[in-house]
């Protein structure tokens, strides 16, 4: 197991307890989010769809690269690792 690090984005940590960044282990993309999941269940709806996939609003990179660009969710981490979650911002002009 490789220690990484998660980075919730201020949108999203009233559903991690307030926590801007959490430390856990795994070796992919995949298991961080599963671990991350077991901790915050309501962090995770709004990561993930109920089959697990990502949802398409919201993008996981693994230091600068997004693991859709990579493996997905088979995106294999290293020791250190940084994992930024960032949803989608809508918006726009009227």
């Amino acid at each position: 197991m490789k220690n990484v690090t998660i980075r919730i984005p201020a949108a999203l940590r009233e559903f991690a307890g307030g926590m801007a960044e959490v430390e856990l282990q795994a070796v992919t993309a995949g298991t961080a989010l599963e671990k991350l999941s077991e901790r915050f269940p309501l962090l995770s709806q709004r990561i993930v769809d109920q089959d697990g996939a990502v949802r398409t609003y919201v993008n996981i990179f693994v230091g600068e690269t997004n693991i859709r660009d990579s493996s997905g969710l088979e995106t294999r981490l290293a020791d250190g690792d940084i994992v930024t979650i960032i949803p989608a911002v809508a918006g726009g002009l009227q």
